[in-house]
């Protein structure tokens, strides 16, 4: 039986995955490091430029949080997630805001998470027999 020639005869394996853009993080993840060393710098330079009564403080200090977070944020999320399967990072803040604040956890899908805590057992009791 002849193959025909216009058919793909493979499935490319990372068609439907992310790029990596910046030091091995998606453009997503990339965003989660910035949007959070942003509101730090912010949350840094406001009182600071308050403080000094310059203005210039705080844009100063956005930027460089923004830059120190891309460049640690971003090393100690790439070995944290190395070796996982992509939707590791979206999965651990789900479940962790699931954990920690469950009336939100509707809100963003978390209900579909296990939460238990504890042993998980694929075994019979010793009591038991075959049926």
């Amino acid at each position: 039986m002849a193959t025909d020639e216009r058919q793909v005869t493979f499935l490319p394996h990372r068609l439907n995955h992310q790029p990596v853009v910046v030091r091995g993080l998606t453009a997503d993840e990339l965003w989660i490091c910035v949007a959070l060393s942003a509101s730090g710098g912010l949350l840094i330079g406001l009182p600071l430029a308050w403080l000094l009564g310059s203005v210039a403080v705080l844009p100063t200090l956005l930027v460089g949080c923004i830059a120190l977070g891309g460049l640690v944020g971003g090393g100690l999320l790439r070995r944290h997630k190395r070796g996982r399967p992509d939707t590791w990072l979206y999965r651990q803040l789900q479940w962790r805001l699931a954990v920690r604040y469950p009336l939100v956890a509707d809100w963003l899908g978390g209900q579909g998470l296990i939460t238990r805590s504890g042993y998980w057992t694929t075994r019979r009791s010793a009591g038991r027999g075959p049926r």
